[in-house]
């Protein structure tokens, strides 16, 4: 009697697992033609003030249209991003939880010991937004005016300055960390819990110099609060055209330039993802966005999710292999 009932209360519950699924599944497409039917919150994994905030404020309002629903941004900065894309990863998988990082989304699994999360299993993404260069800016004290005189000085006084970064493994950071390699300069990290904090503390000269996203230092260049010696980029910027590249002021081989993804939790349902991927795409063709990009100094990047997985997928190994080989750390 024992070997026969097993089987039966066995095969009972399964017939019931299938039963309760094929009740749900019309609900569950419903609710997927519905999305969206609230808020949907995007966090951004750092302070006000710095690129990946100014990229999530520029395209919410378009994407929100797109998508006939609502975006609001929730800013969860702390550990070069991990904190606030963990959250996103263990967010309900329902789309109302979407995350927009930077391309330290791709470096941090080689620059952190013990991840919280699995970049390429736990979350999923939904499309490139756009790419952005950075820029290399001094306090206004400092006595190098360009960029040769800023290496000299790095150089005789080795350790004696320092430079403010978004956070560990944020595009701040990372930045000035090649520029260190190829430059052969000591210099001090000091990292902060967004763009914002780091370059206040630029201006008032806490620490000499940040590598801020163009969008973001333009402003302050522009008041005289700091002072741009160049570019990252592999170009000149149309909103700094009187600055070289840092190449072009005498650092060749050296080139850095950023990207913004967004994504949600892994296992979001494929028609959400779909639908907010389209959203996207028709939002950053909008000539109003682009227009607005441009003058932030972004350039979109429309894409498909699985493009977007691509890019992940073929950089993660990228920069581990090269933050190995440049003794980077997440000090």
């Amino acid at each position: 009697m024992t070997t026969l009932s097993l089987p039966r209360r066995r095969l009972a519950t399964a017939a019931v697992a299938t039963a309760t699924l094929a009740l749900l599944a019309p609900s569950l497409a419903t609710a997927q033609a519905a999305y969206p039917n609230k808020a949907i919150k995007l966090v951004v994994p750092y302070a006000p003030g710095g690129s990946a905030d100014i990229a999530a404020r520029l395209i919410t309002d378009e994407w929100g249209k797109a998508l006939g629903g609502s975006l609001f941004i929730e800013n969860k900065g702390g550990a070069g991003g991990n904190i606030g894309v963990d959250m996103v990863a263990k967010a309900a998988p329902d789309g109302y939880t979407i995350g927009l990082q930077t391309v330290s989304l791709a470096i941090n699994p080689g620059l952190t010991a013990r991840m919280p999360y699995d970049t390429l299993k736990d979350l999923a993404p939904i499309g490139m937004v756009a790419s952005s260069q950075h820029v290399l800016v001094v306090n206004n004290t400092l006595p190098a005016k360009n960029l040769k005189e800023l290496i000299a000085l790095l150089k005789a006084k080795p350790g004696q300055y320092s430079y403010g970064s978004a956070g560990a493994g944020s595009t701040f950071h990372m930045s000035a960390e090649l520029f260190k390699a190829v430059a052969g300069t000591p210099i001090v990290h000091i990292p902060y819990r967004g763009g914002g904090p780091a370059m206040i503390d630029t201006m008032s000269g806490q620490v000499a110099l940040s590598f801020p996203v163009l969008s973001a230092a333009q402003p302050h260049v522009q008041a005289g609060k700091l002072r741009a010696l160049g570019v990252t980029g592999t170009r000149r910027s149309p909103l700094m055209p009187d600055v070289p590249t840092i190449a072009e002021a005498g650092l060749p081989g050296y080139a850095f330039e950023t990207w913004f993804i967004v994504f949600a939790p892994a296992g979001t349902p494929k028609p959400v993802i779909d639908k907010l991927n389209t959203a996207l795409n028709q939002a950053l063709n909008t000539p109003a966005l682009k227009e607005r990009m441009a003058k932030d100094g972004f350039d979109p990047l429309p894409s498909t999710p699985e493009q977007a997985r691509a890019r992940l997928e073929k950089e993660i190994p990228q920069w581990a292999r090269l933050i190995k080989e440049r003794g980077i750390t997440a000090e």
